[in-house]
């Protein structure tokens, strides 16, 4: 029996030797830290993966309408064309993408959520270079590859509640050789650090009188949008931040490039501006310059894509 013994000892510490081995070795399977979780990556991708789904689905669909063309020529053109819209949509989906993740970089992994909290805002919007007096309209005029645009920005006597916040309400409107071709209603609040919140909008874009388009529209806690910061309370070169946040749909970006520029319009000569450099994650390719005067606002939008400005021309006042 003490033979039998030693033996069953013996085996138990040639397998115990083994099973160290092979651990040493990395035969046997461990276990691996997962990878911390990156919601800006994560967002990306989804945004991505719903671009080309989208680009996918447009070609299926234009590829099904082409067959109910009769002469021949025509369906093979159609379908030609379906394929390289479908191209450029797949191009465009890319160019988000690559984007994001560049804005990724930046924001870093966290989940973007800002804390809204009621009592952390007021009821009056003076930050000085976004100040929003009920009763104050801006006047903006420039030539453009389609006429003569003239925009007016209105602060309202109107409020609107969302997330709990009491928000001013901006209308902003936009004529193209005298005729209205958008219409948006802004909601704005500012805490009371002096931060001023852009918490959503309804934009429409007319044509003959008639709404053909509401993209861009959002408002906060709504399907997923949050609210961002269109102007800080104390700015400074180099803060890059979100305007807007609502996947896909609105996706505004800005920097503060410069805190000492001089800029002249018809509404006037200011020194000391504030200089932004905007874009958005829909359409990575727009690039506009905005510069904002203390006690003003905005004086000024230069298109980097165009070359087309929009100048102050008048500040009116109930």
């Amino acid at each position: 029996m003490e033979s039998v013994r030693r033996t069953t000892t013996t085996i138990t510490v040639v397998r115990g030797l083994v099973l160290a081995g092979a651990v040493g070795i990395g035969l046997l399977p461990t276990m691996s830290a997962a990878k911390p979780f990156n919601a800006c990556r994560v967002s990306t991708k989804a945004a991505y993966d719903s671009c080309t789904a989208a680009a996918r689905s447009e070609k299926a669909l234009t590829v099904g309408k082409c067959a109910n063309l009769a002469d021949a020529a025509a369906m093979r053109a159609c379908r030609d064309q379906a394929e390289a819209d479908a191209k450029d949509a797949r191009q465009s989906c890319a160019e988000q993408r690559k984007f994001r993740m560049d804005t990724c970089s930046r924001f870093g992994p966290a989940p973007y959520s800002p804390a809204i909290d009621p009592a952390n805002f007021v009821t009056t919007v003076d930050n000085p270079y976004y100040p929003l007096p009920v009763g104050t309209t801006w006047v903006y005029e420039g030539n453009t590859a389609a006429g003569l645009e003239h925009n007016e920005v209105t602060v309202t006597h109107n409020t609107r509640l969302i997330l709990g916040v009491t928000c001013v309400e901006v209308l902003d409107t936009v004529a193209v050789n005298g005729e209205l071709s958008e219409r948006t209603l802004d909601w704005f609040a500012q805490d009371k650090d002096g931060n001023v919140w852009y918490f959503g909008e309804n934009s429409e874009e007319l044509a003959g009188g008639l709404v053909v388009d509401l993209g861009g529209s959002f408002t906060a806690g709504v399907d997923g949008a949050q609210p961002g910061i269109i102007m800080k309370a104390h700015p400074a070169i180099g803060d890059f931040y979100r305007q807007e946040f609502l996947l896909n749909e609105a996706e505004d970006l800005a920097e503060v490039v410069s805190l000492s520029e001089s800029v002249n319009v018809p509404a006037g000569s200011f020194d000391h501006c504030l200089e932004t450099k905007e874009t958005e994650a829909i359409d990575p390719s727009a690039l506009e310059n905005k510069f904002y005067a203390a006690g003003v606002g905005n004086v000024l939008t230069n298109d980097l894509v165009t070359g087309e400005t929009l100048p102050l021309i008048a500040i009116k006042t109930e």
